[in-house]
């Protein structure tokens, strides 16, 4: 079967682009615009610009006068943010494109200016694609809840350094106590570095489920704790403490943004106020707590417009199987590297809800059987993302689970009578079946 496809060359073609190849103090520029005097031409600069304001203002001013209608950058690192916001700001088209999709042609030499020629010439022919950049107020969102994660992970390593120094310490409070920075724990490590060392006073600090472990306690807390490790402890604590605040801070100015979020009116404009609503729908699907629903909305926007189907959103965040065929034979690929707080939000509400007793967790138990754990979260990833997508995209739309035994109710009784009946006959038996009164 032979398909047919009639293109117009000059529909394709972005008659005024301009690309820039990045670096942290400059930029090189080339402009492809069409010859004045040739019909069919086209004429190409390319100069070196500073990277500082300045400079990019006034590269903005003459890809105005020139009629420049698209300019392509790639993401190198965090240099392309002044050029692609000042640009943005002065009315141009900014494209950017992942450097991964825009490598050059083996063989070639690479120079700054080749691979702006290059970027150049794929951006007039219409053979990139456009990175998602949010608008600022979804970025100002993004960096703030990035920053909490990051502190949050910076606290967790900082907690496992006091661990660290207490089983020195031939401390073993960890191995009775789930959580040794809780009540009973913290008070047993001031205390241990206020200079308490008699370990039955110690498990006397011991608060709600840790009182009947009083005698384990006491057990775990006889050790050599010395005056070098207090200083070390008292060091860590005071951290983690200042952490927390800093955390406790951070999670009220998201908060915050989260109530100026604009989101989407009616007309294609925007209204803020909608997104604590959404962080609350958000919310109601089963594995997902604040925090995640807020990291999500950081990342993804509220505007679901900038992906016309779920498929495009689960594709962007690289949870869906890719396609790989040669030969006439598919074979499975890896999904790909996208968006690591994206992954790491949807991977920790997948594995939350795979331990629920809802339609996705149903989902997972019935994919790990046969294909594996981190294939099964990746599959509850994917059906995340779906349902997040469509909560977004409508606001009207409440999360209705459909339960644990939806898939029971597809299953054809007949079908199943028969597997059943061929199982037990393949163990030895006889069987008779008696319809139920």
């Amino acid at each position: 079967m032979t398909d047919t496809e009639e293109t117009e060359h000059s529909a394709e073609l972005v008659e005024r682009v301009a690309a820039i190849d990045i670096a942290k103090a400059s930029g090189m520029v080339c402009m492809r615009l069409p010859h004045p005097g040739r019909a069919g031409r086209r004429t190409q600069e390319v100069w070196n610009v500073p990277a500082s304001t300045i400079g990019i203002l006034e590269l903005g001013d003459r890809l105005v006068c020139q009629g420049v209608t698209r300019v392509v950058m790639e993401a190198t690192g965090a240099y392309w943010r002044p050029f692609f916001f000042l640009l943005e700001a002065r009315g141009l088209e900014c494209w950017l494109v992942n450097a991964r999709e825009v490598k050059n042609v083996p063989g070639r030499p690479k120079t700054d200016k080749l691979d702006a020629v290059w970027l150049a010439k794929l951006t007039e022919r219409g053979m990139l694609r456009p990175s998602f950049v949010p608008p600022k107020p979804v970025r100002q969102l993004r960096d703030l809840t990035r920053m909490r994660a990051v502190l949050i992970r910076e606290r967790s390593r900082h907690k496992q350094r006091v661990e660290k120094i207490l089983e020195d310490a031939h401390i073993k409070l960890s191995s009775v106590a789930t959580d040794i920075f809780g009540v009973s724990g913290r008070s047993m490590i001031e205390a241990l570095i206020a200079g308490e060392r008699n370990p039955r006073v110690l498990a006397d600090m011991a608060r709600g489920c840790m009182v009947v472990k009083k005698a384990a306690l006491t057990e775990a807390l006889t050790g050599q704790f010395e005056d070098h490790h207090a200083f070390l402890c008292r060091t860590l604590l005071d951290t983690i403490d200042h952490l927390s605040g800093q955390i406790d801070a951070m999670t009220s100015r998201i908060t915050e943004a989260v109530e100026e979020l604009p989101c989407p009116g009616p007309r294609g404009g925007s209204q803020p106020g909608p997104g604590p609503d959404l962080v609350a729908k958000l919310v109601t699907i089963p594995g997902i707590g604040e925090r995640t629903a807020q990291m999500l909305l950081a990342e993804l926007g509220p505007d679901m417009t900038v992906f016309p189907t779920a498929d495009h959103l689960v594709s962007w965040a690289k949870f869906a199987p890719r396609t790989v065929q040669s030969g006439g034979k598919n074979t499975s690929a890896p999904t790909g590297k996208g968006n690591p707080w994206i992954k790491g939000a949807i991977g920790e509400a997948a594995l939350s809800a795979s331990r629920s007793n809802t339609f996705l967790g149903a989902r997972y138990k019935r994919i790990v059987k046969r294909r594996g754990r981190k294939r099964a979260l990746v599959a509850v990833g994917h059906s995340l993302l779906v349902i997040i997508w469509h909560l977004l995209n409508d606001p009207e739309t409440p999360y209705t689970d459909l339960g644990s035994a939806h898939h029971q109710h597809l299953i054809d009784p007949t079908r199943r009578t028969r597997d059943l009946v061929r199982q037990l006959k393949a163990l030895g038996h006889d069987v008779t079946l008696t319809p139920a009164a």
